[in-house]
């Protein structure tokens, strides 16, 4: 294959993968780093690891990779600072001298130093601020309880008095002063903790603290209305105030570790309401304080995380290209002098040339006295593939790949996928309305294009923004198929002439009648609007798309078959083209290749011939007069020399490719085939002329076995293949019934109804069915039917796909991964 230069591919190009070679490079230490740099913004040069035997840690960059993996680690530090302050890394690159690793490793370091810092100063502030919250919280609550028992204990004892008052007689005075001096000597002091509980642990604590005293204690809770800032996990909590009232050292001690268990944070509290006032002044004097302290840091690590922001990008392309560098570099084998390194890796032919220039202006920059040299070498190891692609491209070509990437120099179904794809796919979605509104979305993708690619969208809108161009051809052909179909949100439309046929009666429409009657010229394109909506529409339509549907299939697994020829002629296989190509060819066109001739001759004479007819009895009885199923003179005499064509086929392909495979390994060995080889393109031909069962043994039951199963699936597989195909007239008529269904029994039943609100409800519904299940559901099911159609029914013919793609060394995809 011819070298190619520059510009976007022909498509003759994209039929076979690029001629690829293997190339040694043997590089000047001094010059490394900056060769594989140069190598990396080219981008077509896939290395091979020649150190597979030492460990990462035994490599010789490994302290380097270690350095730029540190680095990294710092980035992404930075980056989740950003994310938690709302901030996003700026896309516009900074403008300014480069910075060198060493200058950034130290930069990164100060900068972390010094975000750790603010970071450490700003949780400590912050605790300190939410602890001091909660002691407000709590002094504001508890003086709560404490006012309130006090007024209550107030009431209570003016009661008391004045029941005393008009009880007790005069003239005992000194009684009552004795029992009063008696209950004081009595009175016990209480002491008290107060703080703030979990709200969803609040009736445990208070449970627990009951049984832990016996209940020797009074326990109050007050709820607080808005959620609190946990001082020590920084989280908002709905939490409770409790105050509790205990006696002795020995219940103190049991409050005190049950408060631990249960997390709660103690605050001490004066019965005092001076010391109350003064605790709440100096609370909100500190509060204030802080916040103003807070503020001012926080303004300050805002403006050291924009100064990082601005220089983010850039600082972490570097550091991820040099970690690829090193880690390229460790691929190479040092040698014995140590004083250069050797690579090896695989390229494209055409890009000798621009893989020298790199290696020059390397040796050039780094000031290196001795260039780097490039050499090719020969080998028989299978290269890599590589399909050179643009943005149209790109999507065809992964629906081809997610199937198996091409063997070296394999024919690429990609080529032809670019049209069959989106036109089987039309041929399940046929409607110019369904059509168009496909079209304006993925317009809106490809106008937005650029904006978009740097976004980052979910899943399901990321995968239809990378097959927008995909789905571009998929709606255009929808639309061009809509048109043959006549269909419109299924209402047809006179678009290129009038009808050309009118109706027999009033009732032409009812199931009853006659029907339709010519009366003009035939319909110029696509099917007559008069068919839609008559007694004869289903049948008609179904003959015609189910016929449609063979035509199509056959025709593409022709094609398959016809590219395995040019694989096995590229390839000098003389063995496929005789037993493999010739007989599946006679096999599949002397029974599904005549079918879909009798199709095409009962179109083009209005025969009323039945088919399944003829098909049948070509098989139960050849020889049986075909009579009024007779298309054309002739026809009873070649069906059984088709059939007898096909009964020799199955032989032809099974028998005698294991022979000759065998013979072919006996003159291997016996030296006949041996000659020197000129080239890697030259030995890798003649290693792919050699089947894929040429062991150093020669197990021939094994190939036999083989041949047989390729010969049963072929065989069976010409059947079901072709029946598979009709999946496109089901899917056709699926979706042009269910649109018919939205129209007549929602859109047109709601019209009816001569009510504004009912009409704006059915339209409503029409819209989301529409789009739910006709622009959503049943794209994406014509979607999955075409690719089963392309990965079994037509790759299946000709394409191995059990390559390998190329990955080349190149900056462009390290950036696309790490978007």
């Amino acid at each position: 294959m011819g070298e190619v230069r520059g510009g976007c591919c022909p498509p003759m190009d994209l039929f076979r993968s690029e001629a690829m070679q293997l190339v040694q490079l043997i590089i000047p230490i001094e010059s490394a780093h900056l060769t594989v740099s140069y190598l990396g913004d080219l981008g077509l040069v896939q290395f091979k690891d020649l150190n597979t035997e030492k460990s990462p840690f035994q490599r010789t960059y490994a302290a380097q990779i270690k350095r730029c993996g540190e680095m990294a680690r710092k980035l992404r530090f930075f980056k989740e600072q950003m994310e938690k302050a709302n901030m996003s890394p700026s896309s516009k690159s900074v403008t300014g001298k480069d910075i060198d690793l060493d200058s950034l490793d130290l930069k990164l370091g100060e900068l972390e130093a010094e975000l750790v810092e603010m970071n450490a100063n700003d949780d400590k502030l912050q605790r300190t601020y939410n602890e001091l919250r909660e002691c407000k919280l709590v002094l504001e609550k508890v003086g709560e309880f404490f006012s309130t028992a006090l007024s209550s204990a107030t009431a209570q004892h003016r009661e008391i008095e004045s029941r005393q008052v008009a009880e007790e007689p005069l003239e005992t005075p000194l009684l009552a002063d004795q029992e009063l001096s008696t209950d004081s000597s009595k009175q016990v002091k209480l002491g008290s903790l107060t703080g703030l509980v979990p709200k969803g642990k609040s009736v445990a604590f208070e449970r627990i603290i009951f049984r832990a005293t016996r209940g020797n204690v009074l326990v109050r809770q007050a709820a607080i209305e808005e959620p609190v800032t946990d001082p020590v996990s920084g989280q908002k909590i709905q939490k409770n105030v409790f105050a509790v009232f205990y006696s002795g050292e020995k219940v103190k001690a049991k409050i005190l570790k049950i408060c631990e268990a249960f997390a709660a944070n103690r605050y001490a509290f004066s019965e005092d309401i001076g010391k109350q006032n003064h605790m709440i002044t100096d609370v909100l004097a500190r509060l204030a304080e802080l916040k103003t302290t807070i503020d001012a840091g926080l303004i300050q690590k805002t403006t050291l995380l924009r100064t990082i922001a601005d220089q983010f990008q850039q600082w972490n392309t570097l550091v991820r290209k040099e970690k690829s560098i090193y880690h390229t570099l460790n691929m190479l084998s040092l040698d014995v002098t140590k004083k250069c390194l050797v690579a090896e890796g695989w390229s494209p032919v055409f890009a000798s040339k621009q893989i020298q220039e790199a290696l020059q202006r390397a040796a050039f920059d780094s000031n290196s006295q001795v260039g780097a040299i490039l050499q090719v070498l020969h080998t028989k190891e299978s290269p890599p593939t590589y399909f050179r692609t643009n943005k149209f491209t790109a999507a065809f070509q992964d629906i081809v790949d997610a199937y198996g990437v091409a063997k070296y120099q394999e024919a690429n179904p990609g080529v032809y996928t670019v049209v069959t794809f989106p036109f089987l796919f039309a041929v399940m979605f046929g409607d110019w309305g369904h059509g168009i509104c496909l079209l304006l979305a993925t317009l809106v993708f490809i106008i937005r294009e650029k904006k978009l690619s740097s976004q980052k969208l979910g899943d399901i809108t990321e995968m239809a923004f990378g097959g927008r161009y995909v789905i571009l051809l998929m709606s255009l052909f929808s639309i061009y198929t809509g048109l043959i179909y006549n269909e419109f949100f299924s209402i047809p439309f006179e678009l290129f002439a009038p009808s050309a046929y009118t109706c027999r009666d009033l009732s032409c429409r009812d199931a009853t009648t006659v029907g339709l009657i010519m009366t003009g010229p035939t319909y110029p394109f696509g099917v007559d609007p008069s068919w839609h909506g008559s007694r004869s529409e289903l049948p008609f339509l179904n003959s015609l798309k189910m016929k449609m549907s063979i035509l199509l299939g056959v025709a593409q697994m022709n094609l398959g078959i016809v590219l395995s020829f040019f694989n096995a002629l590229y390839f000098k296989n003389s063995i496929n083209v005789w037993f493999q190509f010739i007989p599946q060819v006679i096999f599949l066109n002397s029974l599904f290749g005549y079918l879909s001739a009798l199709i095409i001759v009962k179109w083009c004479t209005g025969s009323q011939a039945d088919l399944y007819h003829v098909m049948i009895y070509m098989f139960l009885s050849p020889t049986e007069k075909l009579g009024e199923n007779q298309l054309f003179p002739g026809q009873q005499t070649l069906q059984p020399i088709l059939l007898l064509l096909a009964l020799v086929a199955v032989p032809w392909m099974l028998l005698p490719k294991p022979f000759l495979l065998k013979k072919q390994h006996q003159e291997r060995h016996q030296g006949q085939s041996y000659a020197p080889l000129q080239s890697t393109e030259e030995s890798l031909q003649v290693e792919a002329n050699h089947d894929s069962h040429d062991h150093e043994e020669f197990e021939f039951s094994e190939v036999f076995v083989h041949q047989l199963i390729h010969t049963i699936e072929f065989v069976l597989g010409a059947v079901s293949n072709t029946a598979s195909y009709l999946r496109l007239w089901a899917l056709s008529l699926a979706h042009s019934e269910l649109s018919t269904v939205f129209y007549e029994k929602v859109l047109l039943l709601a019209w009816g109804f001569n009510n504004v609100f009912i009409l704006i409800v059915g339209i409503i519904v029409f819209i989301f069915a529409t789009v739910g299940v006709l622009l959503v559901m049943e794209t994406l099911s014509a979607f999955l039917h075409a690719l089963r159609l392309h990965w079994v029914e037509f790759q299946n013919k000709f394409y191995e796909g059990d390559g390998y793609k190329f990955y080349p060394f190149a900056f462009a995809l390290i950036s696309e991964e790490d978007d």
